[in-house]
C-alpha cells in the first residue's frame, strides 16, 4: 500500500463566480472517505492510501458534475515517500520548528 500526500484544487466551470457549494461537496466526499485532509484558501491537502485518495478525487468530480457543473478543471500535486511515515501535521511541524530557531 503506497501512501500519498496530495494538494487538490477542483474548479467547477460554467456555474458562476461563487463555487463554495461545490468546494463544500468535495469536502464532504473527503470526510466520507475517512481521509486526513485540510482545506486551505486555494485547495485541500489530503493524506492517505494512493487508491483511496484517487477514488475520492474521482468522487469529487462525479458529485460536482451531478450538481450541474458542466466542466471541471482540477490541479493535483502528489508526493510520495518510502523512507518513513509522515502526516500532514509532521510536514508543518518540521518547517515551524525551523522558523522558531
Amino acid at each position: 500500500m503506497m501512501k500519498v500526500h496530495a494538494d487538490l484544487c477542483v474548479i467547477p466551470i460554467g456555474v458562476g463566480v461563487s463555487v463554495g457549494e461545490y468546494v463544500a461537496e468535495c469536502q464532504r466526499v473527503l470526510e466520507e472517505a475517512g481521509l486526513e485532509h485540510r482545506m486551505h484558501a486555494y485547495g485541500t491537502n489530503i493524506a492517505g492510501d494512493w487508491d483511496q485518495v484517487m477514488a475520492a478525487v474521482k468522487r469529487c468530480h462525479e458529485r460536482i458534475h451531478a450538481m450541474g457543473a458542466p466542466r471541471i478543471s482540477t490541479s493535483l500535486k502528489l508526493g510520495t515517500r518510502t523512507d518513513r511515515p509522515q502526516s500532514l501535521q509532521d510536514k508543518l511541524d518540521s518547517v515551524e520548528s525551523r522558523l522558531a530557531r
